[in-house]
């Protein structure tokens, strides 16, 4: 069986029109859901892509493999699904880029923090530099002398933009040119070769990461005069007024800008107009993906390889997109966290279940144990997460999670370069987040802690943590952060003794 693992980067959960989208269209993932299941209420695990990423290719927590943001190494000792993969005799192929920082004790760091996930062949390494993608456009004739920045910048004097908004320019490439298509033409070359051998293979697409900026026709498909504007206050002052931490993140902002040309600081100075446009940039960009992961599809069809072959689909977090008046994926509201998960299963066994939306709380640690489980493989114990091919098959597994669970460090939107914000000490910047059906808790360590009834009030505009009235609802769901936390301490040996005759025995646990 051929394994496609798919991730798209910063694409928000509800962005999908098989979900009931109002704007967003994405008939070719509507019809991959439609041969398999959307899990509604998916959840990453952390920000940004280095620690998100981290756990999504570990199965593991943030408090246990600790990678807290970009640039922290991943310990050398956990495995990972590239590796287990191994095992079953796949040679896992990457498109891509997987933002792992390597541990500098063993492994080579000359990528940086953008390092390549131990046991994947990077056969399109396609990093922050785009080198192998701009050699491809200058063989086309581009000018490429500005490098990917130049590249990716929205064209001077592009007829309608001054009407439009910073980023409704499109860029010098055409939509065939695009860094999207071309992981996919990689891909397709890739798949081509393999004749009947198995094989795994990882696309992971930049888009709708910032900057905001994609090709036509894409950067007019969706008319900025009916976005709606962002979900926020009437006011900044009102806004910031929730918490410490969101006053800081939203007035000091960090991490990529919007568009090329522009500052993270212009953010909250955007007009209507502006705030619109982003919008309906970012939703072309999804559009533009949308349409490649198609072709990929439909190549897979005309090749026979689709009968035989896993596809997952997600993304590591999510974006703001100006609501609460913050942009990026530094905010401890579900604009953050909550991310898309697709999984065609091509079993018959999986029939009765297609085109099934799943209602259960799923999280980013389940996608390494699924697909081991699919390739037959034993789930290592280092993961945190669950299979979620049970759900695929029509079956729910007994004891399954009432709540996600997310953790993020505060230091991340400026990568330790920075004094660190709120007054706070290294060891205080992680929050942890406990989101249920009704309620959602966040816990900072020297921070206030936020209550939200999501319910009866979904934009989690109203902090219940002070209020007398919810006080038992707060120490409840205090106690159930407790219980997950201490549930899911990392086990390393705890499951091992040796014996008087000096042999190393596994526990009862995990036999």
């Amino acid at each position: 069986m051929n394994v496609l693992f798919i991730t798209a980067d910063q694409w928000r959960g509800e962005c999908l029109s098989a979900l009931g989208h109002p704007h967003v269209k994405t008939p070719n993932l509507d019809q991959l859901a439609s041969d398999g299941v959307i899990f509604k209420n998916h959840y990453g695990q952390a920000v940004p892509c280095g620690p998100s990423r981290a756990s999504l290719y570990t199965g593991m927590y943030l408090h246990n493999h600790r990678s807290l943001m970009n640039g922290t190494p991943l310990d050398a000792r956990h495995t990972n699904i590239a590796l287990e993969a191994r095992k079953a005799g796949y040679a896992p192929a990457l498109f891509g880029y997987t933002d792992v920082s390597l541990d500098p004790r063993s492994q080579d760091i000359s990528d940086g923090y953008e390092g390549v996930l131990p046991g994947m062949d990077p056969v399109c390494k396609l990093l922050s530099d785009g080198a192998p993608w701009l050699a491809r456009l200058m063989d086309k004739g581009y000018d490429v002398s500005n490098g990917v920045n130049g590249v990716m910048s929205p064209q001077k004097d592009y007829p309608g933009a001054e009407n439009r908004g910073k980023t409704f320019a499109a860029p010098v490439y055409s939509a065939e040119d695009s860094n999207t298509a071309f992981l996919v033409d990689e891909a397709m070359r890739f798949i081509s070769e393999q004749k009947s051998a198995p094989w795994f293979a990882h696309l992971s697409f930049v888009s709708p990461h910032p900057p905001f900026i994609v090709p036509e026709p894409y950067n007019s498909m969706y008319e900025e005069t009916r976005m709606p504007l962002p979900v926020r206050c009437a006011t900044l002052e009102e806004e910031i007024a929730q918490h410490p931490w969101h006053k800081h993140f939203v007035t000091n902002p960090g991490g990529a800008p919007l568009t090329e040309g522009s500052k993270s600081s212009d953010n909250i100075r955007l007009n209507d107009q502006s705030l619109r446009q982003v919008k309906a940039t970012y939703y072309g960009m999804i559009s533009e993906v949308d349409d490649q992961i198609g072709r990929l599809i439909d190549y897979l069809k005309e090749t026979g390889a689709y009968k035989d072959t896993m596809i997952v689909f997600t993304s590591d977090h999510g974006e703001n997109l100006g609501d609460h008046w913050a942009f990026a994926k530094y905010t401890y509201f579900d604009q953050t966290f909550h991310v898309p998960l697709i999984i065609r299963d091509p079993a018959a066994e999986a029939d009765s279940s297609r085109e099934t939306i799943v209602e259960a709380f799923t999280e980013s640690v389940d996608i390494m144990p699924t697909i081991l489980d699919r390739i037959s493989l034993a789930v290592p114990d280092q993961c945190d997460g669950r299979s979620l091919l049970p759900f695929c098959r029509g079956e729910v597994p007994e004891l399954w999670r009432e709540e996600a669970h997310m953790e993020f460090d505060i230091r991340a939107p400026y990568d330790g370069e920075s004094p660190l914000p709120c007054g706070l000490r290294m060891n205080q910047c992680i929050a942890t987040i406990i989101r249920g059906e009704r309620y959602k808790y966040i816990h900072f360590v020297a921070l206030p802690p936020l209550l939200f009834d999501m319910q009866e009030d979904p934009n989690e505009f109203n902090n219940l943590a002070n209020d007398p009235a919810y006080q038992a609802i707060a120490h409840d769901y205090v106690g159930k952060l407790l219980s997950w936390r201490v549930e899911h301490d990392a086990t390393a040996l705890t499951d091992f003794h040796l014996t008087e005759e000096k042999a190393l025995e596994q526990g009862l646990r995990s036999r």
